[in-house]
């Protein structure tokens, strides 16, 4: 046995111990709240005040869509639009400054823990060069060799909690980074909804020179157009579903229920898990998408399943890029729970969401909105089927 005084030992011991316990009591003392609470009032009290205003735009354009038979009612719809569109880029700007001050709160706790940490206390957890038997040795009896195996117990569990502390503090700061890339993607869809909503304005006037007689003409001749396109996507859809069967794929209706908040013909009056209020099938969702669409139905859906909504990420085609902006991953390969997307045809494309996929037999379950005389007759109802894997271009991994 290596040959040491027990003195020595003793006094090391007991100096070690004080700086252990200092720094311990510095780690529990330094371990602040993530986001202090009145950083989180500032910031929830206006993201609150946002939303509830969104929630009355939404409700005025909603009730203003019912009635739509003119040309002002329609350039008021569009007002309303802007104003929700605007106040979603305002929110968008107010959880980022939150995320903002979550960050810098995180890193400083970080910080405090590591500094709290010491290079003493990483010697004493990790080389741990008392042996029990030294410590028997420099003791003055059982009992206090008992007190210093408990106290050193004590400091390691202490050390261990705080190292396992650090570690959540950045994974929870990797998460806060990942939402602020997200925040910013949310925002920058929203401004260029506003630009296409101000397009869509001056459009209109251009197109009717502010005559009625005009407006009820174009209005005539864009439901024509809004058919065509709708027979666009369809043959898309029914295209990619044969190639990816080998030139003979079908789809096969399958018998499902879902509980999408926007699911009559007035959809105005249906409660919804945002508050927003919903318009019928030509207006929007409160999330940028049209009521009873593939879009506003997946958009839902990755609400319902991660607590994230998708706001203004455009048509199905443009999905894919709003996605990677944001932070998902767009992959070619299938897998449950993702949102498949249709990228050809000439129309603005289409998109469903993945229930399950059986690779060994070729085939997949997608639930969606929007598909030719499925759920019932025409567009805009709910549809399940089962399809062969590799009828949609992209997937996007939520």
């Amino acid at each position: 046995m290596k040959q040491r005084s027990t003195t020595p030992v003793s006094q090391g011991l007991v100096t070690r111990s004080a700086i252990v316990a200092a720094a311990v009591l510095m780690v529990i003392a330094s371990t602040p709240a993530l986001v202090p609470r009145a950083y989180a009032d500032k910031f929830d009290d206006q993201i609150n005040a946002l939303q509830n205003e969104i929630n009355q735009y939404e409700s005025q354009a909603g009730q203003l869509r019912t009635k739509i038979g003119s040309l002002q009612d329609e350039i008021s719809g569009i007002d309303k639009q802007k104003n929700i569109i605007q106040r979603q880029i305002d929110l968008s700007e107010a959880k980022y400054n939150k995320l903002q001050e979550q960050i810098k709160q995180t890193e400083k706790s970080i910080t405090d823990n590591r500094v709290a940490l010491g290079d003493t206390i990483a010697d004493l957890y990790v080389d741990n060069t008392i042996s029990p038997l030294e410590m028997l040795a420099s003791s003055k009896n059982i009992g206090d060799y008992v007190d210093k195996q408990t106290y050193r117990s004590s400091v390691q569990q202490k050390l261990t909690q705080t190292i396992a502390k650090i570690k959540d503090l950045k994974a929870d700061l990797e998460k806060q980074k990942a939402d602020v890339q997200r925040t910013l993607a949310d925002q920058n869809n929203s401004k260029k909804a506003l630009l296409a909503k101000e397009s869509e304005r001056s459009s209109l006037l251009a197109q009717t020179q502010g005559q009625e007689s005009a407006y009820k003409n174009l209005a005539a001749n864009r439901e024509a157009q809004k058919l065509q396109v709708q027979q666009q996507q369809q043959a898309a859809i029914e295209a990619a579903i044969a190639a990816a069967g080998g030139g003979g794929g079908s789809a096969v209706i399958l018998p499902g229920t879902t509980s999408y908040p926007w699911n009559s013909s007035n959809c105005y009056v249906d409660s919804n898990a945002w508050s927003y209020g919903g318009v019928d099938g030509n207006g929007t969702d409160g999330l940028g998408y049209g009521c009873r669409q593939c879009v506003s139905y997946v958009a839902w859906r990755v609400y319902k399943e991660t607590g994230y909504a998708p706001v203004n990420w455009g048509n199905a085609y443009d999905w894919p890029s709003s996605a990677q902006s944001a932070g998902f991953e767009v992959s070619p390969v299938p897998r449950a729970h993702s949102a498949g997307v249709i990228m050809s045809g000439g129309s603005p494309g289409h998109i469903v969401w993945v229930e399950s996929v059986n690779a060994s037999a070729g085939t997949m379950i997608v639930s969606q909105y929007n598909y030719y005389n499925a759920g019932g007759p025409g567009w805009g109802n709910y549809s399940k089927m089962q399809v062969p894997i590799g009828t949609y271009q992209s997937y996007i991994y939520f």
